[in-house]
This record gives structure tokens, sequence and C-alpha cells, in this order.
């Protein structure tokens, strides 16, 4: 019977399109997933969707739409990016799913006959963003810890769960197996800020809310979304329900990866509910830092998220993938320039990756016409690069073990270069000019062929796109490409047959490429070029600027103070904005989708230099951002936390 392996990502909330940070976490459990089954094992990698929760309530209510409609639409779009980033998940789930519904109500009704759960009056710090409770110890300056956002004073009937009570087991879990929690730092944070403080009993359930799974024995309250989202890592194995049974086969979990801003999640409250549960325990939890972009953490509220699906249209999936698991410090927090993913792609990719294979190729063909003849002569700096090459196994897969996948990547391209070394050391350019020399050119070129085999088994979790390319080219048959078979020097046949193609990575011209990525972000900015005729009843608008000059639009974000409908327009609302400088007032043609009193309180971006114009005769100093959506149109709402005023670049 084949060794199980069961690899989580966090279900992902669904408050906006996927983008590329949430993508790293993706492409690290795939790549340890691919390895895996590479490796033999009977492999379980689940994702997915946490769906519930007051926000998706309130998001959904904007535009219109029921719950389930709104996250039906941000959950395709997870789905399709994972089939770009070629994610190879075995089972994705949904916390609106029936059968995981039917779980959480089970775990609910089981924790609480058990005493685990109880009834009370929740009074305290609730964040809405988050969705997540605080007591006043935990927050930062009166905000929540976790976001930075303001909290609001919560008072309604709930369950709590004794959370209080397991603090010196989970401390005790934490000393007994350090391989729990990593890295370290994580563990210390847990510590520290929250198990020698005293945690306190956690609210568990909603009444100011219906969006999520009802308390079936309690009607009125809804299960607190923590609950909720945990359960998925054993409702999705048939736990509490019928719809699978394979969670004897796989659980306790081997991997839980996640971002740092939810271990506590994962590592104090899922931890104490399963123990309350009486269930064996995740095996490992690892949390890596954020992908910083600009200094920042990599956000769609901040507006610095970087399209995927460009990135991938661009340089391949492949290389966006091996820029993630290179780049990216395990553990830490990476940062994400254009700069640096070019110059990564230009120097491994290119220059030291795709040129091996290229060179290698072109040579077998120049002087053997594709195929080698079976006459060997050993010669200098072979041991030396069968050595590189047959110890290279054992590192990569300690190394990936502990999901050290950027050391990992550094031995196999330390390798690469010793292979590219080895051309230069053996000229066989050189070897090639005198016949007498074909026996020892053979082996070179078989030496640089074998070496390519074995350094594409081991790329092969982390290029998957890339690796069948490479052994199209050397002629290594599926039987030499089995992860296993990295472990053996000389597998191809003596008289393997070649055969050219394109360019693995073809190399990126910096200044060029930097140029047009500057360019496509400030199309995909500016207004279209095709607009919709002005309507007879909005006159006089006026524009300082046109789309060929848009680098001179000034955006600023703005508040909404008060609002209302201007007379006799169904379509236009008059909007009082506090834009840092004094206010001013717009008027804005989207009384069909929003109401005022929706409005007020929220923050936007304003076309802060545009000539007044003067709308049914009423005066409009600016515009506010919005997007067509379909037949809608949808305001674009800015962070909360940024001060009015602030300057949008």
């Amino acid at each position: 019977m084949k060794k199980t392996f069961y690899i989580t990502t966090p279900i992902y909330y669904p408050s906006a399109n996927a983008h590329v940070g949430h993508s790293y976490t993706t492409v690290v459990c795939d790549t340890m997933a691919r390895l895996k089954r590479m490796q033999g094992f009977d492999v379980m990698f689940l994702t997915g969707t946490d769906e519930h929760g007051q926000k998706i309530e309130t998001s959904a209510k904007a535009t219109g739409k029921t719950p389930k409609e709104y996250v039906d639409e941000i959950v395709a779009g997870f789905q399709r990016l994972w089939k770009r980033m070629d994610i190879t998940y075995d089972r994705f789930i949904r916390t609106t799913d029936d059968y995981h519904i039917e779980s959480v109500q089970k775990i609910f009704k089981t924790l609480y006959d058990k005493g685990e759960i109880y009834k009370s009056v929740y009074k305290g710090a609730y964040c809405k963003p988050c969705e997540s409770f605080w007591t006043d110890s935990q927050l930062v300056d009166g905000k929540c810890p976790d976001c930075g956002r303001d909290v609001e004073q919560a008072e309604e009937e709930a369950y709590f769960f004794r959370l209080s009570s397991y603090g010196d087991r989970i401390m005790k879990l934490y000393e007994e197996h350090p391989e729990f929690l990593q890295p370290q730092a994580r563990v210390n944070e847990m510590v520290n800020n929250f198990l020698k403080p005293g945690l306190e009993d956690l609210c568990v359930s909603r009444t100011s809310f219906t969006w999520g799974v009802p308390v079936d024995f309690d009607p009125g309250h809804v299960v607190y979304v923590w609950i909720d989202a945990l359960s998925n890592y054993i409702t999705a194995l048939g736990y509490g329900n019928d719809r699978y049974n394979d969670f004897d086969k796989y659980w306790p979990a081997d991997f839980h990866l996640m971002s740092k801003e939810i271990v506590r999640f994962h590592t104090i409250i899922w931890p104490s509910i399963l123990m309350a549960l009486e269930l064996p325990l995740p095996k490992r939890v690892y949390s890596h830092g954020w992908l910083l972009f600009g200094g920042d953490k990599m956000s769609k509220s901040k507006g610095n998220v970087v399209d995927p699906y460009v990135l991938c249209d661009r340089y391949g999936v492949d290389a966006i993938r091996y820029f993630l698991l290179r780049d990216v410090p395990f553990g830490q927090d990476g940062n994400f320039t254009n700069e640096a993913l070019i110059q990564r792609i230009n120097s491994d990719l290119a220059n030291d990756l795709g040129n091996l294979v290229s060179r290698t190729v072109a040579m077998v063909e120049k002087y053997f016409g594709g195929t080698l003849p079976t006459d060997r002569q050993p010669g200098d700096f072979d041991d030396d690069l069968i050595a590189q090459i047959s110890g290279l196994y054992d590192r990569v897969n300690t190394l990936a073990e502990d999901l050290q996948f950027p050391t990992a990547l550094t031995e196999i391209f330390r390798v690469i270069a010793r292979t590219n070394k080895y051309i230069d050391e053996t000229t066989p350019w050189v070897l090639a000019k005198d016949e007498a020399n074909n026996a020892r050119l053979a082996t070179v070129m078989y030496n640089l062929l074998e070496a390519i085999r074995v350094l594409g088994v081991l790329l092969s979790p982390f290029l998957p796109e890339t690796a069948p390319k490479i052994f199209a080219q050397i002629g290594a048959a599926e039987a030499v490409t089995t992860w296993e078979s990295a472990n053996t020097f000389g597998m191809l046949p003596q008289n393997v047959t070649v055969k050219k193609g394109d360019a693995l990575f073809p190399r990126i011209d910096m200044e060029k490429e930097l140029a047009e990525l500057e360019a496509l972000g400030a199309a995909k900015a500016a207004p279209k070029a095709e607009e919709k005729p002005v309507k007879a009843e909005v006159e006089g608008v006026a524009s300082l600027i046109d789309i060929d000059d848009f680098a001179k639009v000034e955006l600023r974000v703005a508040e909404i103070v008060a609002c209302e409908p201007v007379p006799k327009a169904d379509k236009l609302l008059k909007i009082q904005l506090d834009d840092g400088a004094g206010g001013r007032q717009v008027v804005s043609g989207i009384h069909t989708w929003y109401e005022p009193a929706d409005l007020i309180g929220k923050k936007i971006i304003l076309v802060a230099n545009l000539k007044p114009a003067k709308l049914r005769g009423v005066e409009s100093q600016g515009m506010l951002l919005a997007a067509d959506a379909g037949d809608a149109v949808k305001v674009i709402f800015a962070d909360l936390q940024i001060p009015a005023g602030s300057k949008v670049r």
C-alpha cells in the first residue's frame, strides 16, 4: 500500500479576484504535492474557498446579488487562475457545499453536547474585514492586530468555545513537538502574544447576520466563521458526512500551509477544537511570510496586486512559479519587483538552464548527427561532475522535506553552473577537430546529456511544463525520468538520440520589457478609448486631460461625508467629499446602483485635477473612479485605513 501525504492551503476568502500573493501559497503546496507523487505517495492536495460571513453578506447586498451569487463569480475566478497556474489540487472545497455545512453543524453540536461550547453574551471588539474577535489587550493602538483596521464594539447573544482551558495543552504541544509549528519565530509569537497573557473563551456564533452555517438546534445563530472554515480540513475528507470516505486514510494532515497572519487560528484555535473532538492533530503547520510589492503586503485593498494572468501570458507559468519558489525565503517576507523577476528569468532560466540544454543538444547534432556513438573514453573533469550530480538527489530530498525550496533550487542551479563549466573545461569544439577524439567527445556529450536528465527530473516539481520539454530534447524516455532515476547516473541509452527544440526561456530585453510593462499598466488604468456618448441630461462636462496625456491625471483618496440625489435627475448623486484639502463636491451618475446611505463613510478614488463641470446645473469638482461590471457600474472603493487626501500612484 502506498504511503499517504495530505497537504492543504488555507481556504481563500473570496473578497476579490486571486492575485499573485494567493498564487505563492498554492504554488508551494502544488510543488510539494507533485514531488510526493513522484516519490510514490498517495497524495491528497486540498484547497478551496471560505465563503461565509458578514463581510460577504454586506458586499453582496451592495452589488444587488445574493451572497451565493456573489461568491460563485469570485470562486470561479480562483478556479480559472489555478488552472492557468497549472495547480494540480485533488479536491476543492467550498464552505457553501452542502456536505460541509452538514459536517459543521454536527461538529458544533458535538462540542455543545460535550460541554465545550456554552451560550452567553458577547461584548467586545470585532474586526469586520478579518471577521475576528479580539480582547482589548490584543488590539494594537485600538485597532485589529492583523490588518490594522478599526474595530467595532459588538454585543449580542452568542455561543462560546472554552478556549481558555486549552492554553496549557497548546503550550505542551509546542514544547514536546517543535516540528508542529515552523518557523520558530511563529512559535515565539503565539507564546508571547497569546498563550502567556492567557487565552480567553472564543465567541463561535453570531446573530447579527445570517450568511453562515445555521446552528441547527438554535435558530438565529450562525456558526462563527473560523470554526466553519477550519473544519474544512476534515469535512473535505468525509468527517461528519457521506460525501467522502477517506478521513481515516489521510488524516492527520502532513502539512497545513498558510500565510503568517492566520497562524493563531491554525495553531491555537484549530488544535484546541481537534483536542475537544478527540481527534489527532495535524503533523506540521508551516507559516510563510508575505509577498511584498514596493515594501507593502500584496493586497487588493492596497492597490498593489500583480496580475498573475499578465505575468503568465508574458513569461510562461514556469517562470512565475520559479521566481516565487526561488526568490521568496520560505518563512520570511519576500519582495516582488518586475526587475527582479526579469533578472531571475534571464540569469537562471535563460542563461544557465536554457543555454545548457540548447548548447548540448546543438553540439550532439552538429558533431554526431543527433545520435551518440557507443565508444567511450573517460577523461579529466568527469569524476567531479558525476560526483556533483550524484550527490544532488539526497540534498534536494532533504531540503524539500522541510519546504526549503529556495535552498533546494539554489543547489540545483549550482550544479547547472558546474555542468556549464564542464563544457568550458572539456572544450568539445576542440575535440571535434580530430576524429581520433570521437570517443572522448561522445563521453563528454553523454555526461552532459545525463547531467541534464538528472537536473530535469529534480526540476520537474518546480518547472512542470519545462521538464518534459527538456526530456524531449535530450531523448529521455519516461522510464528514466522517474524521481528515483535521479539517484543514478548513467541511465540514458549510450546511443541516445537528441532532437533540438525551441528555446526553453528566451532572453528578455530588460529595458524594453520594463517600458512595455509600464505602458501596459497605464493602459489598464486609463479610460476606455471608446467612451459611451454623453447623454443630453449631463451637459457641460469638460476634461483637463485626454487619454494620451493620462500620466498627468492626479488621483487622490477622498471620504464621502454626505450624499443626496440631484433633483429631477434619476441617475445623479451629489456627493460631499473630505479630500484632505478643505473638501469638495462631486456629481456622479451612480444612483441606479447605489443609495446615498450606502455610500456615506466609504472612501473612493477621486480624479482631482478635472476642470469643474455642471451636471444638471450642479457643479462637480472632479470625478470618482468606477468600473463597468456587465450591465452595472461598480464604484472603486479605497481601503478605509488610507487617510483622505492621500495620493494614489
